[in-house]
């Protein structure tokens, strides 16, 4: 194989694909990225076996087609490396390949194309095509409200739902949950829902950019994939039921406060400095015309926060992790939220004032 390209064509898809490789796998293959020459097109895939990222390239290929694998954090760094415009020439021989730019040369030592993992062939059964920037606010909404490394391994991921004209993104760690849900008359699809890994939506988050593009999704009975015009990523599913959230959704609320995202956002914030670094709780009494917010931790050290507010009913007292009421409000593209409180007890309601997409439960704490 011999063929070569500019640095900033091989850099995007390397970085594309560097998020599927392996760090600490045992199998050193994983740690390689694969290269597939085909006439004057360049594939490159990388997997840890649940994730498959592929990303493309035009290459001027002087040599046959063919293809191999090249260690990807070496290949990566040298890449980022060499100044802007470089041409880099390789050429395959034996079990390494040569890579020439300028009076620069290094030798990587390859592994067999014939041992790379491929994901095996799959069709999704449930397809749509949805804008880049409509899926990224599905799963920013939310993801936050995943678990990590749970026992319970169905919440360490989140579920993705198709309905009709709807498509719904769920979260929850037990302790919070989070849904939003992006509707589409144009859409019509059936009642599906998978568990998409954390690490694999980490790496969607990475991949999308917040724009008006389409990109194709692909749900299969094991696999998610998303096709774009740069990659392909696919990843492997949870095997699991994901727990029947609508259950847990609190109906009893009678207590609706309204209140400024940011004036809200950062009162906790400074009321959060002197909570319980474990615990993160913070107090909210609620009376007529004013919330007081206070925190304290084991080092008798307080804080006491003061907003008006305008709650025409009975004082209420509330425990809350701070950092979850914080994570919400950081996802909130609205000025102002909705808070619907029952008691003490119950778990409170957090939204948007203006769009209904996005809704939020946080569980009470006592403090």
């Amino acid at each position: 194989m011999k063929f070569s390209l500019n640095r900033e064509a091989l850099l995007k898809p390397l970085l594309l694909v560097s998020g599927a490789v392996e760090r600490k796998s045992t199998l050193p293959i994983l740690g390689n990225i694969l290269f597939e020459i085909n006439d004057q097109s360049l594939t490159l895939t990388a997997t840890d076996l649940e994730l498959e990222m592929v990303a493309y390239a035009e290459v001027d290929n002087q040599g046959e087609n063919g293809k191999l694998t090249i260690p990807a954090r070496k290949l990566l760094d040298i890449c980022k490396s060499l100044p802007d415009g470089s041409m880099l020439n390789f050429h395959s021989k034996d079990d390494s390949i040569k890579i020439s730019t300028g009076r620069s040369k290094y030798s990587l030592s390859t592994l067999s194309a014939d041992d790379f993992p491929n994901i095996e062939e799959w069709k999704g059964d449930v397809e749509f095509k949805l804008l880049k920037s409509q899926f990224l606010q599905l799963i920013e909404s939310t993801h936050f409200s995943m678990a990590n490394q749970d026992v319970r391994y169905y919440l360490n991921g989140m579920s993705i739902e198709t309905e009709g004209h709807e498509i719904r993104s769920v979260a929850t760690d037990g302790h919070r949950l989070a849904i939003c849900k992006i509707s589409n008359e144009s859409l019509s699809l059936p009642a599906r829902q998978v568990i998409v890994p954390r690490k694999g939506i980490l790496e969607i988050i990475r991949l999308l950019n917040p724009v008006d593009e389409e990109v194709q999704v692909f749900l299969g009975s094991n696999h998610i994939r998303i096709i774009d015009t740069e990659f392909s990523f696919t990843s492997k599913l949870v095997d699991g039921r994901f727990p029947d959230y609508r259950r847990v959704l609190p109906r009893n609320g009678d207590k609706v406060l309204e209140a400024n995202k940011e004036q809200l956002r950062q009162v906790l914030s400074r009321a959060s400095i002197l909570s319980n670094e474990k615990f993160k709780g913070v107090r909210l009494n609620f009376s007529n015309n004013e919330l007081k917010i206070t925190a304290n931790n084991p080092e008798q050290e307080e804080a006491e926060e003061i907003i008006e507010i305008d709650f025409p009913y009975d004082e209420l007292e509330i425990g809350f992790n701070v950092s979850y009421v914080l994570d919400v409000l950081n996802a909130v593209k609205d000025e102002k939220v909705k808070f619907t409180l029952a008691d003490s007890q119950s778990s409170v309601v957090i939204e948007g004032y203006d769009s209904g997409e996005a809704l939020y439960v946080v569980m009470p704490m006592r403090l």
